[in-house]
């Protein structure tokens, strides 16, 4: 990497992401409405106060009345056409029954208050959305299109087509998931993956939008339409999240009608009985008024919704998308956890991990690893590049290779310094064999060792090769044989490299569920133990189909447990639909898994994971929290108004009060503080 991609003044990777899209409060009609109907309020108020003549303060309280009544009551108009009974028509019944019977200022406060209340909500539902929307501002406006005339032109990103060429100059920000056909760049894919360092890209890589390109100039293919794009299937699968209902959200509507119903039936009472048995007017129709309002299942309502609704949020914020309240609340009932292996706990990236130089080959593990990637560098294997990459990174040359041959399951073979290097795998190179007359290329692949003119027995340099492949694949290893002119020379060690935080998440989740995660993969039982053993995991399920996957989920949840699987592939994608709750890996997610899942780790950081369970578990704690002010404020403020006398602004204020407090005690997992409080102490 150049010294220029250090210095933020001068590398294009050191520039900012684009500002984190953030809704203004007053672009919110809720929110408007209700600093009118409170402007007019405090305008009003003291003119009422000092004893004014009610020309210049009534018309302020019934501007009050109408700019913050009158949606709600619209909108409880049009449920009480559908024959339900809605709490905002209830609340601005209460406050024209306030100014009815001359307690116009009650009534205004009331209003005031109720909007204020529905505001927050609007408020902490629309910060949701800004979490998950946010991410589009990455998208670049326009994108470079190649014409096929060689010509190029500026064009809509959203315009782009799959198939389209896009030219990428160094600097500006991918404008499409695609993959690169020419040129060779590093890229920074903080903002989608989370990764700190630029990923090297060149043909044949995949890139997404809204990342920004290095120092490189690329032509990338569009793979993806722009409504497809990882960007847009992210936003596509959060916004539902505001939308949806948690069951206990569900559990308190399906209440709110017959309690409504209850109230209104008890006010009446409080008001026909006493008319009845000769009591006045206007104390009665005022003691009714009260109760209604006091009763009023308000607070309740908005005791659930802005706890999740925060909690998805915050989430969103640090890479960790759940697509529902729902999701929110039931990511919190877990009690068990089931982990994929490759791609969740591992990187799903093979990595060199192991270089070993065999006695008596006279090489260093720098010009062992030197001859095999310089043999490797012309092929594309997965293995191959592990061993190219490891090489590059420690600063080896690599000598020109020629007569390149490559044999699919074999390996490669190349003459590097006029010697014959063959890498490939232990199975095929270390199995004797004859093969009469000089080798052709193919066949080159295909020589053992030991194919000798006396067919001897296996030399000790070929046992100690041997050895030392057990050894690596006991460890769970993938093992490659390197060898020169015919003899083994050493054995490269392969592996999957392990996440950073897989440990640290796997301990996180044991303290949260009181047992082990199990790990259910399709790998095979030595690299599942390997894993397994480096992260604190004791129940292994391995070599697993994915049906075999989902009789393991079903196995714990028929022994009672609501079981978390965390996946990243499309054969844990009916794993994830059968857990009580599934989590994908975002990065390398197949698309069903993505679609599949209860939420997406965005930034790949599995330790992400069980400080989204102990947010969601504060979620619900300020659910209940905000249940008990509710009933208290509600049961204390009715059974003041039916033994004695509760004047009624101080019903307003009590009740009302009530209801925003339990919007503001839900809005607390907003705050990032919230996050790290839940990522210092899983599952308290």
């Amino acid at each position: 990497m150049t010294s220029t991609l250090t210095e933020p003044a001068a590398s294009p990777l050191a520039r900012p992401a684009p500002p984190r899209r953030r809704t203004r409060v007053l672009a919110l009609p809720e929110a408007r409405w209700a600093l009118a109907a409170l402007v007019l309020f405090l305008l009003a108020l003291p003119l009422d106060l000092l004893g004014a003549p009610a020309w210049t303060w009534a018309p302020l309280f019934a501007a009050t009345y109408v700019t913050g009544g009158w949606e709600p009551g619209w909108e409880g108009l049009k449920a009480l056409r559908n024959r339900t009974l809605d709490v905002d028509l209830l609340m601005v019944v209460a406050a024209l029954g306030a100014a009815a019977i001359g307690q116009v200022l009650d009534g205004a406060l009331l209003i005031v208050i109720f909007a204020t209340s529905g505001a927050l909500e609007a408020v902490a539902t629309a910060r949701t959305a800004d979490s998950v929307r946010g991410l589009l501002d990455l998208a670049p406006a326009t994108a470079t299109r190649l014409l096929p005339d060689g010509g190029e032109e500026s064009v809509p990103a959203q315009s782009l087509a799959v198939g389209d060429t896009i030219l990428v100059r160094p600097g500006e920000r991918i404008g499409a998931d695609g993959q690169v056909l020419d040129g060779r760049s590093e890229v920074d894919q903080a903002t989608i993956t989370g990764e700190p360092l630029p990923v090297a890209k060149q043909a044949g890589d995949e890139v997404f939008a809204g990342t920004v390109n290095g120092t490189g100039s690329l032509r990338v293919r569009v793979e993806r339409d722009s409504s497809d794009s990882v960007l847009a299937r992210i936003v596509a699968m959060v916004e539902e999240a505001s939308g949806t209902k948690a069951p206990t959200q569900l559990f308190i509507e399906k209440i709110e009608q017959r309690y409504s119903l209850v109230m209104v039936a008890a006010t009446l009472a409080l008001f026909a009985v006493p008319l009845l048995l000769g009591a006045a007017l206007q104390p009665t129709l005022l003691r009714a008024m009260t109760f209604m309002i006091v009763a009023s299942p308000c607070a309740v309502v908005l005791a659930t919704m802005p706890p999740l609704l925060s909690a998805i949020a915050n989430a969103g914020r640090h890479g960790v998308l759940v697509k529902s309240a729902v999701a929110m609340e039931r990511i919190g009932q877990i009690d068990a956890v089931a982990l994929d292996k490759t791609g969740t706990l591992t990187e799903g990236i093979p990595r060199l991990s192991e270089v070993r130089p065999l006695p008596g080959s006279g090489l260093t593990e720098d010009a062992l690893l030197s001859r095999a990637a310089a043999a490797e560098r012309a092929s594309e294997h997965p293995l191959a590049r592990a061993v190219v990459e490891a090489a590059r990174a420690r600063g080896l040359p690599l000598p020109d290779a020629a007569d390149f041959a490559s044999a699919p399951g074999l390996g490669v073979t190349a003459t590097v310094d006029g010697h014959r290097v063959q890498v490939g795998t232990p199975g095929r190179l270390l199995v004797p064999a004859h093969r009469p007359g000089p080798p052709t290329s193919d066949q080159a692949l295909r020589q053992p060792v030991a194919a000798r003119e006396d067919d001897a027995q296996e030399t000790s340099r070929e046992a100690e090769a041997r050895e030392a492949v057990r050894q690596l694949e006991g460890d769970g290893r993938t093992a490659v044989v390197v060898l020169v002119d015919g003899t083994p020379v050493g054995v490269l060690g392969i592996a999957d490299r392990l996440r950073s935080d897989a440990a640290e998440a796997v301990a996180a989740l044991t303290s949260l569920v009181g047992t082990s995660p199990v790990l259910v993969t399709g790998d095979n039982e030595r690299a599942a133990a390997s894993t397994a053993a480096r992260t604190g995991i004791t129940d292994i399920r391995a070599g697993l189909l994915p049906q075999e996957k989902v009789e393991a989920v079903r196995g714990l949840e028929a022994a009672g447990r609501r079981v978390l699987v965390v996946g990243d592939g499309v054969n844990d994608a009916p794993a994830l639909a059968a857990a009580h709750t599934g989590v994908a890996m975002g990065k390398a997610g197949s698309d069903l898994a993505l679609e599949t899942a209860d939420a997406v780790v965005v930034r790949d950081e599995l330790a992400a994971i069980p400080t989204v369970v102990t947010l969601s578990r504060a979620a619900r704690g300020l659910v209940v929290q905000n249940l008990a002010i509710a009933g208290t404020f509600i049961a204390v403020l009715a059974g003041w108004d039916l033994i004695g006398t509760l004047p009624l602004p101080l019903g307003v204020a009590g009740h009302e009060g009530s209801t925003v407090l339990v919007g503001l005690n839900g809005l607390r997992l907003l705050r990032d503080s919230a996050w790290q409080r839940a990522r210092q102490r899983p599952g308290r």
